[in-house]
């Protein structure tokens, strides 16, 4: 069986290669991964990726810095990566070439690079929701852009917020995922027998990972199409995305799509039955914690001097431990309202490093490189790993079902 070459990029502590190795039919090879943190003196995630992996490239440098040739040599067939929600925006120089407006913005350009050098067959993206809304001041532009980009190199694109929770998962965590598959593959000619609703309800990738009622929520649906002038659409464009949605050849089908739930796992089943005491809170936290939790309402002064009153929703004083955990962030086990807090055999306590690992699907001890706080910090900035295997599994069944030159159709 053939294996399919995986680039990954931003690679963290690896959780896009844990997922993709625990796939049914273990089709992927993880040759070369990059991860650099900058203005980091240790290195703590690529510390832990590089003890924790032994085969393939382990690249720790900034992206920008790996030259074309490098990255062609990957030969990859699959592209991944988790990158920040960054600037977009891009504008045309005086000789007419397309560069980058927004300051930040290079991150997801990067991509373009490393796609544009290795002609990957997929490319699997994970993203935080708010892409699909970004900017605020002009709705919808950001995703455009990377969709208008992906189009433009050759790829239709499909896309699904997922919610790990909805699919029986520990946490409520809640990122959007972007799979683009090459256009003039046979599985891309053979999907365009199905149309776009077809598509995003039972036929497309996402569709047959994570099932979604026939019907679309509160009717929302909807339609654009975009420019062939990337800057055009970064001046221009302003939509609503939806949950779900399919872009080919410019076209965009966008749908609210409502997820086939499957039995979350409750905080209680991922708890650890003995933690050393430096996780338990005294009564001084207790407090603490009760207020930064509770509801509140502060005068504050603006830096212009202007007097405003700053409030914030209460919430309860600890997790319930018959749901999942609530979304983790990087400030997890600091004095931070969206810390989890535990109340356990009479006492309240913090998550341990282990169970912020299993929040994520990570194995216990992954992150055992590096100290407790570094371990939170990388939690809270990984993705959820058994949501990668089951859509790793449909791109193993991609491979299986749709080689090149055989034609497999299914009537919707």
């Amino acid at each position: 069986m053939q294996k399919l070459k995986v680039a990954e990029l931003f690679a963290g502590v690896g959780g896009f290669r844990i997922g993709l190795e625990n796939t049914n039919n273990k089709m992927f090879e993880v040759t070369w991964g990059n991860q650099w943190e900058p203005g980091k003196k240790v290195q703590h995630a690529f510390d832990c990726y590089s003890t924790k992996f032994n085969t393939g490239i382990h690249s720790n440098k900034d992206i920008a810095e790996v030259s074309d040739r490098e990255l062609a040599e990957t030969n990859a067939d699959l592209v991944v990566g988790g990158f920040p929600c960054q600037d977009y925006s891009v504008a045309r120089s005086l000789s007419g070439e397309l560069g980058i407006a927004g300051k930040k913005g290079v991150l997801f350009w990067q991509i373009v690079r490393v796609i544009q050098n290795t002609i990957p067959k997929y490319v699997l993206l994970e993203n935080v929701d708010r892409l699909l809304k970004s900017p605020s001041s002009q709705r919808g532009r950001d995703f455009a852009v990377m969709l208008s980009t992906l189009n433009e190199l050759g790829y239709d694109v499909e896309w699904r917020v997922i919610n790990a929770a909805d699919y029986g998962n520990a946490q409520r965590r809640r990122r959007v995922f972007i799979f683009a598959y090459r256009r003039n593959m046979t599985y891309s000619k053979e999907m365009n027998n199905y149309n776009n609703e077809q598509m995003i309800y039972k036929n497309g990738l996402f569709a047959r990972a994570f099932a979604v009622e026939p019907v679309p929520n509160k009717n929302r649906v909807g339609s654009v199409t975009l420019s062939n002038d990337i800057v055009e659409v970064s001046d221009e464009f302003s939509y609503k995305f939806f949950n779900s949605g399919i872009m080919r050849n410019g076209e965009v089908t966008t749908i609210d799509t409502i997820p086939i739930y499957e039995k979350a796992i409750p905080l209680k089943d991922i708890l650890e039955e003995e933690v050393e005491d430096k996780f338990i809170l005294d009564d001084a936290k207790i407090e603490k914690f009760k207020y930064m939790r509770g509801g509140k309402k502060i005068e504050r002064t603006s830096k212009e001097g202007f007097k405003y009153i700053y409030s914030e929703g209460g919430m309860s004083e600890v997790d319930s431990l018959d749901l999942p955990g609530r979304t983790m962030l990087t400030s997890e086990g600091t004095s931070n309202r969206s810390t989890h807090i535990i109340e356990q055999d009479g006492k309240r306590r913090l998550i341990t490093p282990i169970e912020a690992e299993r929040l994520n699907g990570f194995p216990d001890n992954w992150t055992d490189t590096m100290s407790d706080r570094a371990r939170y910090f990388c939690m809270g900035n990984a993705l959820v790993v058994p949501l990668v295997t089951r859509l790793g599994n449909e791109i193993e069944k991609i491979e299986l079902d749709y080689p090149e030159g055989t034609s497999q159709i299914e009537l919707f």
